[in-house]
């Protein structure tokens, strides 16, 4: 996967484009900015859009070429983000570091991603909150018709409201929704899509 990634985000464009999701926007404009974690942030549109909102950014990927991208981005807007290249296992983070960590269409293997997301749980602060917007189990036929909207192709790399509702079951739900939306997203996500989006606060 590290060498698909790099040889994605080496491509002089940026993939999913400068701009920051949208769900994910609409979130950070309304929150106190504090400490905030991205994972799998690839080339850090939403880290950067973060940090010129005054968040203290960390993000972290397994791609060097998406590192460089963010970085790249990140003096284009004449702010600072922390970007970390690792995966699970090996990360710097401690335990209730942050306040907010974002998830963007972070899919993981079905084996480890209830795992990754409670090791995710454990660098919170108490009251600390998830924001997650991903594809949905019924995404899979979206793409199909239209593979220019892209997403896992793996069933069990998708979401279902019910699995994110029992790897994130200790967090008050403040959203939990799966819905149709339109992405317009750099080269690899456009059109319509099928997503679940969720807010919730981990209970001290």
């Amino acid at each position: 996967m590290k060498d698909f990634w790099n040889a994605h985000f080496e491509n002089p464009e940026y993939i999913y484009g400068k701009s920051p999701n949208l769900f994910v926007k609409s979130q950070l404009d309304i929150l106190t900015p504090g400490t905030i974690l991205f994972p799998a942030e690839g080339e850090g549109r939403n880290a950067v859009y973060a940090a010129t909102k005054g968040w203290l950014v960390e993000a972290f990927d397994i791609s060097e070429s998406g590192k460089t991208k963010a970085l790249q981005l990140a003096a284009e807007n004449k702010v600072d983000i922390t970007y970390t290249v690792g995966s699970f296992g090996n990360l710097p983070y401690k335990k209730h570091r942050f306040d907010v960590i974002v998830l963007v269409f972070a899919h993981f293997n079905a084996e480890n991603r209830a795992e990754y997301h409670q090791l995710l749980s454990d660098y919170l602060k108490p009251n600390g909150m998830i924001i997650l917007e991903g594809f949905s189990k019924k995404h899979l036929e979206y793409s199909k018709k239209n593979p220019a909207v892209g997403g896992p192709k793996n069933l069990d790399m998708l979401f279902s409201k019910e699995m994110i509702q029992a790897d994130f079951r200790d967090f008050k739900t403040i959203l939990l929704e799966e819905m149709e939306i339109n992405l317009q997203e750099g080269l690899y996500h456009n059109g319509t899509s099928h997503v679940v989006r969720f807010i919730g606060i981990k209970t001290p």
